[in-house]
């Protein structure tokens, strides 16, 4: 349509929102399908939560609040980037918005320039290129294999600094792979970080409660106080709390980029809804001993489904540190027919052919910039799993 931007050219729609709208409308039609896109825990928010929300209803507190967040927040914010991470900041250093995608948005938004650079490790939550596109800057996504259990080296990020990069992204535990990177590894990447001063870090934290076995999550921030003026550190409630659809996500970093992503959401949103701010205050200060016991669900899954893909024929399945996803290979796949005659031309047929002919819905890796693979979220109930899991073995089994 010709009166559409040019900027929209630029973007595609989340084809994770695409896959989950798709198995709800062939669900809605009488299917049987099993929807393993989405990236949500199956889990309900916590009660005290709710009560928390209820509660701020009842006393009133139901206007505008400040544009980047209520003080209560960003207090309760703070207090937790000092208990958690021993990260000391101020209110003024805090932003909160309408989920991590729109904290995320707005920093690029505030920063970027036409010709702006951003280091994107791939495979990639399908988001960030989108973003930096939008805002008018240049993703670079750099690949990061199976073999180096899709996380990014030293060596790659520093070859992929140039002089017009404004920002690295990192996302760690990942969304799509679950892959965490560990106290050593982050080191590696951050030592490389310093010696390039002009380069941002944006670090989405956004699973850093959802970590296996022994594996300690760590924030580029935390491991080098030397990045901590450049950094922003983002996370939010959406995950770890069972808080998807209350939509609250924040962000701390220096004052300079704060006041102007506020700037920005003071001309597009304005505040977060006022009841899931207060929400948040609960869901930061109150128990969090509710974290452990949807972690243990959570490791439980990953090895049950790590351990039935691995069962498929011609597909491999790294076991993730964390997150609720996994990104099997599929090359061996890749060539072969359907027993319903779909040709398995690239990870996206696969994935096609897989609804199609079993009812599983999955996403396929070209989204998240790294094929042939596809990402499976684990964050529905075990039972529905191991039925997926079973279906999928079925389906590899009757490729030729």
């Amino acid at each position: 349509m010709a009166f559409i931007s040019d900027t929209l050219a630029r973007v595609k729609p989340s084809p994770t929102i695409a896959v989950t709208t798709k198995a709800q409308e062939l669900k809605a039609a009488g299917r049987d399908v099993i929807g393993l896109g989405a990236g949500e825990p199956d889990f309900d928010t916590p009660d005290n939560i709710k009560a928390a929300a209820k509660r701020a209803i009842d006393e009133g507190k139901t206007k505008y609040t400040a544009v980047d967040g209520i003080p209560e927040l960003k207090k309760a914010i703070c207090a937790k980037f000092e208990r958690e991470n021993g990260l000391s900041y101020k209110p003024n250093q805090i932003t909160v918005g309408t989920g991590g995608k729109q904290t995320l948005y707005n920093a690029l938004m505030a920063t970027l320039n036409p010709g702006d650079e951003v280091i994107i490790p791939a495979p990639y939550w399908v988001s960030y290129p989108d973003m930096v596109l939008l805002a008018g800057g240049t993703p670079v996504a750099v690949e990061c294999g199976i073999e180096s259990r899709f996380k990014l080296t030293p060596a790659q990020l520093e070859a992929a600094i140039t002089p017009k990069t404004k920002w690295f992204i990192f996302n760690s535990p990942s969304n799509p792979t679950g892959a965490g990177y560990s106290r050593d590894e982050l080191k590696g990447l951050t030592d490389v970080l310093m010696r390039h001063p002009h380069v941002w870090v944006m670090s989405d934290d956004m699973y850093e409660h959802l970590v296996f076995d022994d594996f300690e999550f760590v924030s580029p921030a935390q491991i080098e106080p030397g990045l901590y003026d450049r950094t922003l550190t983002c996370n939010g409630v959406s995950k770890a709390y069972a808080m998807t659809g209350w939509r609250i996500g924040y962000a701390a970093g220096p004052v300079d980029l704060i006041k102007a992503m506020g700037t920005i959401q003071s001309q597009s949103t304005s505040n977060p809804c006022s009841v899931a701010q207060y929400a948040a205050v609960e869901a930061l200060n109150g128990p969090q001993d509710f974290l452990a016991e949807n972690k243990k669900t959570f490791q439980r899954r990953r090895d049950l489904v790590v351990s039935m893909l691995n069962q498929a024929k011609g597909i491999n399945c790294p076991r993730p540190e964390g997150a609720f996803y996994v990104y099997p290979d599929i090359s061996a796949l890749i060539g072969k027919t359907s027993a319903g005659g779909t040709k398995i031309s690239d990870d996206e047929a696969f994935a096609t052919a897989l609804l199609e002919e079993t009812g599983v819905a999955v996403v396929f890796g070209a989204a998240f910039g790294l094929s042939p693979n596809f990402r499976v979220s684990y964050a529905t109930s075990d039972t529905a799993l191991e039925e997926a899991c079973r279906r999928i073995q079925g389906f590899c089994a009757g490729l030729n």
